[in-house]
């Protein structure tokens, strides 16, 4: 983030803080942003994506070890997207193509998986519903909240 003093015109992509306007650097593509070092509980895990850095799997303390191997067959590490009403959301590869999703309840116990070729996939979500859009599966998974924890539902 950098601060310009209000004597500086900029417009785009910037809010007033204080006196000063703070312009918004543009994310990096998830693909480069690094992955982290240190590990994560449950409780640690944030509530939206992250622009700066990736948390994969095997950071997570309790990740269970479905959700670790998730990415083997197609040789792709497994990385933390977000928090969906309680549901962890994890994805090995790429958000369009083939890809591996799997929500996880926070204590590990319940996990979802929806497989991505494509545009389009299949996987079973909390409503005990096929799903063929990624789209209807978080749905569901938004429709049956997972709340184990101290945070309030997300979204």
């Amino acid at each position: 983030m950098q601060l310009i003093s209000l004597g500086v015109s900029s417009r785009r992509q910037s809010s007033v803080v204080g006196r000063y306007i703070c312009a918004m650097t543009p994310a990096k593509p998830p693909s480069e942003r690094p992955f982290v070092d240190r590990d994560y509980t449950t409780l640690e895990l944030p509530d939206l994506p992250q622009r700066d850095y990736r948390i994969s799997a095997d950071r997570w303390v309790e990740a269970p070890e479905a959700l670790r191997t998730l990415g083997d067959e197609l040789g792709e590490p497994v990385e933390y997207k977000r928090r969906i009403h309680g549901w962890l959301l994890w994805r090995a590869g790429p958000p369009v193509g083939e890809a591996r999703y799997m929500a996880v309840s926070p204590d590990a116990t319940i996990t979802f998986r929806f497989d991505l070729h494509g545009k389009r996939g299949q996987g079973v979500g909390p409503d005990d519903q096929v799903h063929e859009r990624f789209r209807t599966w978080k749905e569901a998974l938004r429709d049956h909240p997972m709340v184990q924890d101290d945070r309030s539902l997300d979204e």
